[in-house]
């Protein structure tokens, strides 16, 4: 298997995340012959800065003749006086337009080690395991018209969606659904919005092509309650965009840490992968950050973009190694029972890369 995978490391402490990411790639690779192409391009910030533009036309280009994109993450608090079309978040809207990608896929589960970093009671998190996909390309964030009227004091941003987006990534959800547990949960305001009575339609349609999973539907602002007093319950949750930018934040915790968080975005020309967190610029380049997220979003790079299932599961299995362990970052020091040193981020790499070596070593 050869992959050609462009790395945008981004702002803040994408770079650091990253960097540990591929490494554990690498590693992957040395071990189990297969070969992984890495490049390295700019965008967000950092590229403001170096090249004038969040999305420079070269990175663009060599994100589409890749096999797969590695983000880190973009934004920094020096850019935020910029209209909205300047600042870093535009170049990831970009190129997630660019790329084509509209089912973001974002799994979220309990890790044993971490039930101490969760405010939720042990019995409530333990078992759970959810992933959400998330439609990427419309709703909120890519809606027309949408305008800040400064000399009227007015705002407005349109939510806006097709049929067919409806119907294109609800049949990833379901088939996603079809190889786990058999069971979706539609999240949608149809309560209100004209557009999510479109979605429960579409939805429905859809649900017709996949007799053998069970759908139900639920408010948003009742699945908020939801995640946090029963998450055990769902399985595979499919919602739109802006809703499912704030559930999947909300999700953390089930994991003890918007840290573990890895995502994929698929469906389109080249898949892009990057972990849930943000660029964090108040803790760059301190060792502070957990890479873990970004690790566990490698994995995700070879189980959909190289269809290397046992490689992604060593990494996977890596990283819950390395927490039965008690090793932890400082936002997961809580969990730190067994008084072990916490790890920097460089650190916390190296005992993955160590413990996935290991693993595949002894297969």
């Amino acid at each position: 298997m050869h992959l050609k995978i462009l790395v945008t490391a981004g702002d803040g402490i994408g770079p650091e995340v990253t960097n540990e990411a591929v490494a554990v790639l690498k590693e992957v690779a040395a071990i189990s012959g297969h070969t992984l192409e890495f490049d390295a391009k700019r965008i967000g910030g950092v590229a403001i800065v170096q090249d004038g533009t969040p999305l420079p036309a070269e990175t663009l280009a060599a994100a589409l003749s890749s096999d797969a994109v590695l983000l880190g993450a973009v934004g920094g608090n020096e850019f935020n006086s910029l209209a909205p079309d300047k600042r870093p978040e535009a170049g990831l809207l970009q190129i997630r337009a660019a790329l084509g990608g509209f089912a973001n896929l974002r799994p979220a589960f309990a890790f044993k080690e971490l039930a101490v970093n969760s405010p939720l009671r042990p019995e409530i998190v333990e078992g759970a395991d959810i992933l959400f996909v998330r439609e990427l390309l419309g709703g909120l964030y890519f809606g027309k018209p949408r305008e800040w009227n400064k000399a009227s004091g007015e705002a407005w941003n349109t939510m806006r969606y097709t049929r067919d987006e409806v119907a294109r990534v609800a049949r990833i959800a379901f088939k996603l659904a079809q190889v786990r547990r058999k069971k979706l949960t539609s999240v949608d305001k149809a309560n209100v919005l004209e557009v999510s009575q479109l979605w429960r339609a579409a939805v429905i349609e859809v649900a017709a092509e996949f007799p053998d999973v069970a759908l139900e539907h639920q408010y948003v602002d009742a699945m908020a309650m939801h995640i946090m007093n029963r998450p055990r319950d769902f399985d595979v949750v499919l919602t739109e965009n802006l809703f499912g930018d704030i559930l999947t934040d909300e999700s953390a915790v089930i994991t003890g840490s918007l840290g573990m968080l890895p995502s994929a975005t698929i469906g389109g020309k080249v898949n892009l992968y990057e972990p849930v967190h943000g660029s964090a610029p108040d803790i760059a380049g301190k060792g502070l950050a957990n890479p873990l997220g970004a690790i566990l979003t490698g994995a995700l790079v070879l189980r959909h973009s190289g269809g290397l299932e046992a490689e992604a599961a060593a990494i996977e299995a890596s990283v819950r190694k390395v927490l039965e362990k008690g090793f932890r970052t400082p936002d997961l020091v809580r969990g730190n029972a067994q008084g072990l040193p916490v790890l920097s981020t460089t650190e916390m790499g190296a005992k993955v890369r160590e413990t996935v070596r290991k693993l595949l070593v002894s297969a």
